[in-house]
């Protein structure tokens, strides 16, 4: 097989150092919001400043490069142990060009293992499709928001709630309230419902990808996510937690087939920094490119 080492290796720094349009789009959007002045009008300004710094200089646009999420795509016939081995290279490639952090650390003795690599990290889900190009998605999961992620199992002890597209709601709800600005916001969540407690937050992690402006296919999905961003909005928890008028950029939601006896609705919070990019290797040809 080809070694692509080099070229997982540009899609990382591409990630790191380069915000997709549409979050940049977003912020500019949300900073006009806001009233001149204003502790959330001066950190969006500063967020704008440090986005377009990152790229012009290429160094990661946050300090915490996260956790790296890679998603691939593989025709058949590819080896998904040699692309692990490739993609494991590249991190320890990029951490030592710092577009990444040195941020795998083992659980219980907090040791840094220095090149971003240890026990299932980075963190790699495979999937073989038929078609006859690979497909590599990376998400860059910094750690404060990871922190402000929940899980429900509904209803829940937490609040009253039944087993429906309402009982979703009152979690998503509850969970962005209790983040307040921890997640660095304005954050994007990404909401699974459905499955059992591991499937449901990958679901919930998958919809970090889609593009902010796009239309969920299941129509009641979309009315709930239209919804939900509203009435997120309308808590005045604002730009990192200072209030305003922006504390997320969307929410986007996918439902799994579940077991009767469990109903779990997780969240992904995803901060301002929402660093997402698709490389796709076809013929030959490479391209890195936003959602």
């Amino acid at each position: 097989m080809e070694d692509m080492t080099e070229r997982f290796v540009e899609l990382i720094k591409a990630t790191s150092t380069d915000l997709s349009p549409d979050v940049e789009k977003a912020l500019s959007d949300a900073c006009k919001l806001e009233e001149q002045g204003s502790a959330a009008h001066g950190a969006l300004q500063t967020i704008l400043e440090n986005v377009e710094l990152a790229r012009k200089t290429g160094r990661p646009i946050c300090q915490d490069t996260g956790t790296p999420i890679f998603y691939v795509w593989y025709p058949v016939g590819m080896s998904q142990r040699q692309m692990r081995e490739q993609i494991q290279g590249a991190v320890r490639i990029a951490t030592e060009r710092t577009f990444l952090r040195p941020n795998a650390v083992a659980a219980l003795s907090g040791k840094n293992s220095g090149d971003n690599t240890g026990v299932d990290f980075p963190c790699i889900h495979f999937d073989e499709w038929e078609h006859d190009y690979l497909k590599v998605g990376l998400l860059l999961k910094g750690g404060g928001s990871e922190n402000c992620g929940a899980q429900y199992s509904v209803p829940s002890p937490e609040f009253p709630a039944s087993r429906d597209i309402q009982g979703v709601r009152k979690a998503v709800l509850d969970a962005a309230f209790k983040a307040q600005g921890l997640g660095c916001a304005p954050g994007i969540l990404g909401v699974g419902i459905g499955g059992d407690r591991g499937s449901s937050m990958i679901k919930a992690k998958e919809q970090l990808f889609r593009p902010l402006v796009d239309a969920n296919p299941d129509p009641e999905l979309d009315k709930m996510e239209k919804q939900l961003h509203g009435e997120i909005n309308e808590l005045g928890i604002g730009p990192m937690g200072f209030g305003g008028k922006t504390t997320v950029f969307g929410v986007k939601m996918a439902q799994l087939h579940r077991v009767p006896a469990s109903f779990f609705v997780s969240i992904a919070y995803m901060c301002w920094a929402d660093r997402r990019k698709y490389m796709t290797i076809r013929n030959g040809s490479v391209t890195i490119e936003a959602p």
